[in-house]
């Protein structure tokens, strides 16, 4: 199956809830502003939460420095990748690279781009299994808080995550009844809004626990532990949970494909990627050396759940509501791609199916008629499923997210952005650009991969525990 053509401004075919095939016609009027806060909106979310305990694992030089060297990776990969969007000029190519698939299928060949479609499909599988176990987290922090609240903290207040991880599957059952992106967009912006609600709380908390303690508290180097070799594996963790905080290769070009033009949409791009890099960096220093100043060597896994205050406790549970609605909206944005590409999959392979391009009405007392293909509810159940069964086999919050921030950085928002960079620009192989690009490179892979063995021993080191 090609992933469809990218010439001029023609879309690709979708099918629509009656059958045929139609075209979208796409109106393109962002700005560097608009850019900036699709940006922000996807990557403040749940990995800003354990930026302390990363802070508190590699210490106040190099917890605060790796965060530094993440933003700047990440504003230089997404320079680069911003001169994807277009091919074979980055400014005036008659092809719209409207996917990141698109992008590796036109200047690395087909072979490249179904090894990018199985990272990306992979990654957002991933994040609907770390959306899963964080909402449950938060879940029962919230009983825990009130818990406490009601019988003191020295109560035995301790509840089953799985229950909670079904609920929340349950209800993206219902959510995942949503036929795409155009139909989500009021989901959409109230999961931004929570994700900035938590966040500016997390943040409030902090600061408010770093001023009643009277004393900033951590160290230079980080959390002791009793061998060196527990040591590195805790700084690989962190190294990883970093790394999933920041880079947004996943979705940039989705976000380029909406901008006007002129002035050029990379040129654009580039602005808007800065913008929010110095806001989201901003935000995530704040973050995370509040959190360490608070809590010291003792900074929880996930910022606003485990901590030592519970007072306020109704502002607690106010936050935890907010992440649990924010993982609602942010588990359907990162499973919505795996749901088009599975319908047009289907669509094409099999043309003459009822069961799969047939849609049935349903009719619901007090609600309007809905349409209802029965690919999409056995595929999305079948997904719902697959994510909550793996969220309950492995409810690791830090590892889990450390895992998902090794396995896709370096392939997804480092190596294929400077590959498709060399062909677009005609870089010279052996030239000082191609040299320090591929140096840039090599070490972004030794990262991740010190990161992804970290990560891996610590979810195995979890479970056999």
């Amino acid at each position: 199956m090609a992933f469809g053509e990218g010439g001029g401004d023609a879309t690709a075919p979708l099918i629509s809830s009656d059958g045929p095939k139609r075209h979208l016609n796409i109106v393109r009027n962002g700005n560097e502003w608009t850019a900036s806060a699709h940006v922000i909106t996807a990557v403040i979310g749940s990995g800003v939460l354990s930026l302390a305990w990363s802070m508190a694992q590699l210490g106040w030089v190099a917890g605060p420095g790796m965060m530094v060297v993440f933003a700047s990776v990440t504003a230089l990969q997404s320079t680069i990748f911003a001169d994807c969007y277009r091919s074979p000029d980055p400014e005036h190519g008659p092809h719209r690279n409207r996917t990141y698939a698109h992008a590796v299928e036109r200047n690395l060949g087909s072979n490249s781009a179904w090894v990018c479609q199985f990272l990306q499909q992979t990654a957002l599988f991933g994040y609907g299994i770390a959306y899963t176990i964080t909402a449950s987290i938060s879940f029962r922090a919230i009983l825990k808080a009130n818990c406490y609240h009601a019988h003191g903290h020295d109560a035995p207040c301790s509840f089953d995550g799985s229950y909670y991880m079904l609920m929340f599957g349950g209800v993206q059952l219902l959510l995942s009844s949503i036929p795409d992106f155009h139909d989500m967009a009021w989901l959409s912006v109230v999961a931004a809004v929570m994700s900035f609600s938590y966040a500016f709380i997390g943040l409030g908390l902090g600061l408010a626990n770093t001023i009643s303690n009277g004393v900033i508290k951590g160290s230079i180097t980080g959390v002791p532990m009793k061998t060196p070799v527990a040591k590195v594996w805790r700084v690989s963790q962190a190294i990883g949970d970093i790394a999933f905080a920041y880079p947004y290769s996943l979705i940039l070009l989705e976000i380029q494909d909406t901008l006007k033009s002129p002035p050029a949409e990379n040129k654009t791009m580039k602005k808007a990627s800065i913008i929010s890099i110095l806001v989201t960096t901003f935000f995530y220093l704040c973050c995370g050396c509040f959190g360490y100043a608070a809590f010291g060597n003792d900074a929880p896994g996930n910022l606003l759940t485990g901590f030592g205050f519970y007072e306020p406790y109704w502002l607690i549970d106010f936050a935890n509501a907010c992440i649990i609605l924010h993982l609602l909206g942010g588990y359907q944005v990162y499973s919505q791609p795996i749901y088009q590409f599975a319908d047009r999959h289907f669509a094409e392979r099999y043309p003459g199916s009822g069961f799969v391009n047939d849609f049935h009405t349903v009719k619901v007392p007090l609600l309007p008629p809905y349409r209802v293909n029965l690919l999409r509810v056995c595929f999305r159940t079948a997904y719902v499923a697959s994510t909550t069964a793996v969220a309950i086999f492995f409810p690791y919050f830090n590892e889990i997210l450390a895992l998902l921030g090794a396995l896709n950085f370096w392939p997804l928002a480092i190596y294929f952005p400077v590959e498709m960079y060399f062909i677009q620009r005609k870089v010279p192989r052996w030239s000082t650009r191609w040299l320090l690009l591929q140096g840039f490179s090599t070490v972004c892979l030794l990262i991740s991969a010190f990161a992804l063995v970290g990560s891996i021993q610590g979810v195995i080191s979890q479970k056999l525990g």
